[in-house]
């Protein structure tokens, strides 16, 4: 007589109510980090006017703010997980906004830099806790869409954040951006603060040590995720610091268009991340990484490579929309690929070396997209809108190519990664470990 067939239990794809609480409050801590980070990017002509250095330099901006990312994403791997994850992410917060304040009263490009790089250096630790706290308490086979939920922040961030900071710059000053910013984060460092659950459970593992850094630097499939994380961030960061200045200096953008270009392109970065989010639970990181890898490089090719001298608004954000479309699919795919690799109690010591990795490719992309860019004074065209800039940046093309190659080794190395993943257990509704006992 045959035996019984044994029934597998479906596995839900939904999140808890406690899993959706962590996420809302994670995504709020990204929404406040990522606004600091990109809210550079949009004013930068402004800011060279008001403290008068080149938009050239531009990069060095955001290169200064991932330089200092990067190293404290290294000093962060010894330290980050002997602590409760709300304390540290807290720490970390509170920190962002301190620099992002001293943007906002800055003199010069020089105490400018100084203040982004403050920024950068609790920055980035606060990046890498918020996806160590999703990694705890997200199960595997539905962190897709929880990565999606907290990547959205990027595209809110663009939909509503930067416009109206591009809109405060031009009433108020270049100034007031920043100052709102820190008294958001302040806001929501609060909020944090009381909504966040206590996450120690992965404090009973031994201190990390040099060796335990080198130790897990030398597995494989960490060494291919930091690579292709180095990848998917330089063939990003080495154009996207540039793109306000290219859109308004070389296609004759009217400087108040461009916040309803990131408007147009937040929403469709929101819909990407959202929708993103939920194919990789479905279909892998793999196919829908490459998807979106694809239509970068198309996008790149016909709207920064191939050489114009205006553009109309309309087909910018077009353009805009479909970078970010782009982007958002990419990002969110090697993103929730990565939260996969460590185990648990490695987990922040992972995210910091990540974090680290990330700004380190960013800066690197960052300063030589300034190398390899130069400004120039151009000959008045007939068809100038009253206002345009009389110079432009020479050297879009070439960045474009250097972003362009990166990107296709991209598929290549989502593939290599999604195969060695090994699934992990599934987290319990708040977290996968139990909480120690007091002591």
């Amino acid at each position: 007589m045959a035996s019984p067939e044994v029934k597998t239990p479906a596995v839900s794809l939904s999140l808890t109510g406690p899993q959706w609480g962590v996420v809302f409050v994670v995504a709020a801590l990204q929404f406040v980090n990522i606004l600091d980070f990109v809210i550079v990017m949009p004013i930068g002509p402004r800011l060279a006017q008001a403290l008068d250095f080149p938009a050239s330099h531009l990069p060095w901006l955001n290169g200064s703010y991932t330089a200092t990312a990067s190293v404290m994403g290294l000093l962060g791997a010894l330290f980050l997980d002997r602590f409760d994850r709300r304390k540290a992410v807290g720490v970390a917060v509170a920190g962002l906004v301190i620099g992002t304040a001293l943007c906002g009263l800055a003199e010069s490009f020089t105490t400018l830099l100084i203040a982004r790089s403050v920024a950068g250096a609790f920055g980035g630790p606060a990046t890498s806790l918020c996806f160590a706290i999703i990694a705890d308490t997200i199960p595997n086979h539905v962190r897709g869409k929880a990565m999606g939920t907290v990547m959205g922040a990027f595209s809110v961030a663009s939909v509503f954040g930067v416009p109206t900071g591009l809109w405060m710059a031009e009433h108020f000053g270049w100034e007031a951006p920043f100052f709102t910013v820190a008294a958001l984060g302040s806001a929501v460092l609060v909020v944090s603060i009381f909504l966040l659950p206590p996450l120690t459970g992965h404090l009973g593992a031994p201190r990390r040590t040099v060796t335990d850094i080198f130790a897990l630097l030398s597995e494989r499939n960490v060494q291919l995720s930091y690579l292709m994380t180095a990848v998917v961030m330089s063939a990003g960061f080495v154009l996207i610091p540039n793109i306000a200045s290219y859109l308004q200096f070389n296609l004759g953008v009217p400087e108040g268009h461009i916040k309803y270009a990131y408007l147009f392109g937040g929403m469709a970065s929101f819909l990407a991340t959202q929708l993103g989010g939920r194919l990789v639970d479905r279909l892998g990181s793999f196919r829908v990484g490459t998807a979106g890898t694809l239509l970068v490089i198309g996008v790149i090719f016909v709207f920064f490579y191939l050489p114009r001298q205006v553009l109309a608004s309309s087909m910018v954000f077009l353009a805009f929309g479909g970078f970010m479309l782009a982007q958002g699919l990419r990002n969110v795919s090697y993103n929730t690929l990565t939260t996969k690799v460590p185990d648990a109690p490695r987990r922040a010591t992972f995210q910091s070396l990540q974090s680290a990795v990330q700004h380190a490719a960013a800066s690197v992309a960052a300063f030589g997209s300034g190398l390899l860019l130069t400004e120039v004074v151009r000959s008045p065209l007939p068809t100038d809108v009253p206002g345009r800039p009389a110079r432009m940046l020479v050297g879009m093309d070439t960045v474009s190519v250097v972003s362009m190659v990166m990107s296709l080794s991209i598929p290549l190395l989502l593939f290599l990664v999604e195969r060695r993943v090994v699934p992990q257990p599934v987290a319990s509704p708040v977290g996968p470990v139990p909480e120690r006992p007091a002591a």
